[in-house]
């Protein structure tokens, strides 16, 4: 990095050894969306007059059709995938930031690219000011490249029409807004880490570390109706996942997070609920359709199915969470609006390494983590008013979203995983320590988790 750089970001306000990617954001953005809106102080300030916080939310469905089914082996459609657009609109129509929110695992950077695409020619924004996320679901089919298949290729086309039209619904609906945040507590969620006669495995462990924070922010229209509301909470969506129905079919299904943002779109008619997983790496939803069991003597066994039952299980939980969040939105009072509202995004890399491991099948007492190639992580921090979004590739421990929690200067602070396609898990050093699946199926070396919460931190008490 040049010294004309280090120097620019040091009256910008950042520390000396945030990298040019986060300078390059940060000013172009400062131009765009990022300066504060109506009292700018940041270098780069926009001088437009700022007519303050817009913002328009839109949905729709890219669901597998019967004929390209079977596909990644689902079978048939219990309900419907969608695609979320969520627009954020500054400066008198002309600054704009997206954030797509799909019911998927992942996504491949093949769909990442053409959503971007869509999502530009439908809105105008630039890709740099796009963000993609998935729910984490694991009853919808994996992405696969377009040249795989016939029906992969609908598949990917799908999924970037909905986008597309999601995102076109959000423009079309933007109108002045007002934020204000939330935080309550639903138990729905269960350390995965499980202790066997073998060393750790997947299962329920109680006495494990969990958040069960609801994290919730709500936009509403200047009368008080909500437009969307964003909840964050770490778990994965995954109570379905595995579970064959008694006529041997695999359903596809949104699962927990579809379940719960159902519930909140059914109090909230006209709205779009938006779910942004957390920290997921070692949280399972606490009641499962087909699970791990653990007897006496710490034997596992997985394959316990409930089948079509199952179904009550996401329902029962899904309204649960669904419940609390709409709880929460109910009990925000304070909002903020007009040119007070403070817009900015920053991105940044972490450079790491990559690391090989045994492919886990079961739990071991030992395990061997093997440096391989250098690579990046990326990282996303979002400031809307008196909140912050901070989002990364891979998928968090708890104990690494906690301490970005409670380093983060701002009341409200939203950590989330499986941004820009999603990762493999990023363990903490008690996952390496302890031959976690988590660490024996995660993608970085030891160190990596700690060293991306640092960057983090200082970022966003950059913004602050």
């Amino acid at each position: 990095m040049s010294e004309r750089n280090e120097n620019e970001m040091d009256e910008a306000g950042f520390s000396g050894d945030v990298s040019r990617r986060s300078f390059v954001a940060a000013t172009t953005l400062a131009v765009a969306a990022t300066a504060v809106v109506g009292s700018a102080t940041t270098a780069g300030a926009a001088t437009k007059p700022a007519t303050g916080l817009k913002v328009g939310a839109g949905k729709a469905a890219f669901t597998p059709s019967a004929s390209i089914l079977p596909l990644d082996n689902f079978t048939s459609v219990h309900d419907d995938l969608y695609a979320r657009g969520w627009i954020l609109l500054v400066e008198s129509g002309s600054r704009r930031v997206a954030l797509a929110v799909l019911d998927l695992t992942s996504i491949s950077a093949e769909a990442i690219g053409l959503m971007r695409e869509a999502i530009t020619a439908a809105s105008g924004i630039a890709a740099a000011n796009i963000m993609v996320t998935v729910t984490h679901c694991f009853s919808a089919p994996h992405v696969a490249d377009s040249s795989s298949s016939a029906g992969a290729a609908t598949y990917v086309q799908n999924i970037v029409t909905a986008t597309k039209s999601a995102v076109a619904d959000a423009v079309r609906n933007l109108q002045d807004a007002q934020v204000g945040y939330g935080r309550g507590e639903a138990d729905v969620n269960v350390n995965r880490n499980a202790l066997t006669a073998d060393g750790y495995w997947l299962g329920v462990n109680e006495q494990g570390t969990s958040d069960h924070g609801v994290y919730v922010a709500r936009f509403n229209d200047l009368d008080g109706n909500p437009i969307a509301v964003l909840t964050n909470y770490n778990a994965q969506s995954c109570v379905m996942q595995d579970s064959v129905m008694s006529d041997g079919s695999l359903p596809i299904t949104a699962d927990l997070a579809g379940a719960a943002t159902a519930h909140v779109e059914s109090e909230y008619p006209g709205a779009i609920g938006f779910w942004l997983v957390g920290a997921c790496g070692d949280q399972f939803p606490a009641y499962r359709s087909k699970r791990y069991t653990i007897d006496k003597s710490g034997a596992w066994t997985y394959g316990v199915d409930l089948h079509d039952a199952g179904f009550a299980l996401l329902t029962a939980q899904g309204e649960r969470l669904g419940n609390e969040i709409v709880r929460v939105s109910q009990a925000i009072t304070r909002y903020e609006s007009g040119k007070d509202v403070t817009l900015r995004l920053l991105t940044d890399d972490v450079t790491t390494t990559e690391m090989e491991t045994d492919h886990p099948t079961g739990p071991v007492k030992t395990a061997t983590y093997t440096p391989t190639d250098t690579v990046e992580v990326p990282i996303w921090i979002f400031q809307v008013g008196k909140g912050v979004f901070a989002g990364v590739e891979p998928e968090l421990s708890t104990s690494t979203a906690n301490a970005i929690r409670k380093a983060s200067p701002f009341a409200s602070t939203f950590v989330m995983s499986m941004f820009e396609g999603a990762a493999k898990n990023m363990p903490d050093r008690w996952n390496y320590d302890n031959f976690t699946y988590e660490a024996r199926d995660g993608f970085y070396v030891e160190g990596t988790a700690e060293k991306v919460a640092a960057r983090i931190e200082r970022l966003v008490k950059a913004l602050n």
